[in-house]
Protein backbone atom coordinates (compact mmCIF):
# COMPACT_ATOMS: atom_id res chain seq x y z
CA UNK A 1 0.00 0.00 0.00
CA UNK A 2 2.63 2.54 1.09
CA UNK A 3 4.45 1.55 -2.10
CA UNK A 4 1.75 2.36 -3.96
CA UNK A 5 1.20 5.94 -2.42
CA UNK A 6 4.86 6.17 -2.94
CA UNK A 7 4.79 5.90 -6.45
CA UNK A 8 2.12 8.25 -6.97
CA UNK A 9 3.56 10.76 -5.13
CA UNK A 10 7.05 10.39 -6.75
CA UNK A 11 5.39 10.36 -10.40
CA UNK A 12 3.28 13.48 -9.04
CA UNK A 13 6.76 15.44 -8.72
CA UNK A 14 8.57 14.35 -11.33
CA UNK A 15 5.38 15.70 -13.53
CA UNK A 16 5.22 18.64 -11.54
CA UNK A 17 8.87 18.91 -12.51
CA UNK A 18 8.49 18.53 -16.30
CA UNK A 19 5.72 21.13 -16.40
CA UNK A 20 8.21 23.68 -14.69
CA UNK A 21 10.52 22.87 -16.58
CA UNK A 22 9.00 22.97 -20.13
CA UNK A 23 7.16 26.32 -18.84
CA UNK A 24 10.11 27.63 -17.69
CA UNK A 25 11.81 26.90 -20.68
CA UNK A 26 8.99 28.64 -22.79
CA UNK A 27 9.64 31.50 -20.29
CA UNK A 28 13.11 32.14 -21.03
CA UNK A 29 12.79 31.36 -24.60
CA UNK A 30 10.65 34.41 -24.86
CA UNK A 31 12.17 36.40 -23.26
CA UNK A 32 15.25 36.28 -25.33
CA UNK A 33 13.46 35.80 -28.30
CA UNK A 34 10.60 37.87 -27.99
CA UNK A 35 12.32 41.51 -28.76
CA UNK A 36 13.85 40.34 -31.90
CA UNK A 37 10.54 39.21 -33.18
CA UNK A 38 8.66 42.49 -31.92
CA UNK A 39 11.87 44.35 -33.98
CA UNK A 40 11.30 41.74 -37.49
CA UNK A 41 7.54 42.28 -37.26
CA UNK A 42 8.03 46.59 -37.16
CA UNK A 43 10.41 46.21 -39.63
CA UNK A 44 8.22 43.91 -42.15
CA UNK A 45 5.24 46.98 -41.04
CA UNK A 46 7.45 49.85 -41.96
CA UNK A 47 8.57 48.40 -45.45
CA UNK A 48 5.06 47.85 -46.30
CA UNK A 49 3.67 49.67 -49.58
CA UNK A 50 0.52 51.02 -46.98
CA UNK A 51 2.81 52.37 -44.83
CA UNK A 52 4.97 53.69 -46.80
CA UNK A 53 2.50 55.27 -49.04
CA UNK A 54 0.27 56.48 -46.58
CA UNK A 55 3.40 58.10 -44.81
CA UNK A 56 4.04 60.11 -47.77
CA UNK A 57 0.94 60.96 -48.99
CA UNK A 58 0.46 62.60 -44.85
CA UNK A 59 3.59 64.40 -45.38
CA UNK A 60 2.59 66.10 -48.65
CA UNK A 61 -1.07 66.94 -46.92
CA UNK A 62 1.01 68.48 -43.85
CA UNK A 63 3.13 70.85 -46.44
CA UNK A 64 0.13 71.61 -48.16
CA UNK A 65 -1.75 72.74 -44.43
CA UNK A 66 2.06 74.59 -44.04
CA UNK A 67 1.53 76.39 -46.99
CA UNK A 68 -1.86 77.56 -46.43
CA UNK A 69 -1.44 78.29 -42.60
CA UNK A 70 -1.86 81.85 -41.81
CA UNK A 71 -1.08 81.51 -37.83
CA UNK A 72 2.60 81.42 -36.75
CA UNK A 73 1.76 79.41 -34.21
CA UNK A 74 0.04 76.70 -36.41
CA UNK A 75 2.93 76.99 -39.00
CA UNK A 76 5.05 76.15 -35.63
CA UNK A 77 3.01 73.29 -34.97
CA UNK A 78 2.97 71.70 -38.16
CA UNK A 79 6.22 72.15 -38.83
CA UNK A 80 7.17 70.21 -36.19
CA UNK A 81 4.86 67.20 -36.59
CA UNK A 82 6.58 67.25 -40.11
CA UNK A 83 9.50 66.85 -38.71
CA UNK A 84 9.03 64.26 -36.07
CA UNK A 85 6.91 62.29 -38.79
CA UNK A 86 9.75 62.88 -41.18
CA UNK A 87 12.29 61.73 -38.41
CA UNK A 88 10.83 58.81 -37.38
CA UNK A 89 9.86 56.88 -41.33
CA UNK A 90 13.32 58.58 -42.27
CA UNK A 91 14.18 61.23 -44.46
CA UNK A 92 16.62 59.18 -46.77
CA UNK A 93 13.45 57.17 -47.37
CA UNK A 94 11.63 60.54 -48.96
CA UNK A 95 10.86 61.81 -52.85
CA UNK A 96 13.64 64.47 -53.26
CA UNK A 97 11.12 67.22 -53.04
CA UNK A 98 10.12 66.33 -49.39
CA UNK A 99 13.45 66.24 -48.35
CA UNK A 100 14.20 69.56 -49.25
CA UNK A 101 11.35 70.66 -47.60
CA UNK A 102 11.86 68.85 -44.55
CA UNK A 103 15.59 70.40 -44.69
CA UNK A 104 14.32 73.65 -45.01
CA UNK A 105 11.41 73.21 -41.93
CA UNK A 106 14.62 72.10 -39.56
CA UNK A 107 16.52 74.82 -40.60
CA UNK A 108 14.03 77.56 -39.57
CA UNK A 109 13.42 75.95 -36.47
CA UNK A 110 16.92 75.93 -35.74
CA UNK A 111 17.41 79.68 -36.56
CA UNK A 112 14.72 80.59 -34.29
Amino acid sequence: MWKVIGAGVLFLAVMFGLVWLVEGNDFFLYKVFAPQYAKVQRNVYENTQSYVKGTIQDLRQYQAQYATAKDTGAKQAIASLIIHTAADYGEDRLPSDLQSFVSDLRNQSILK
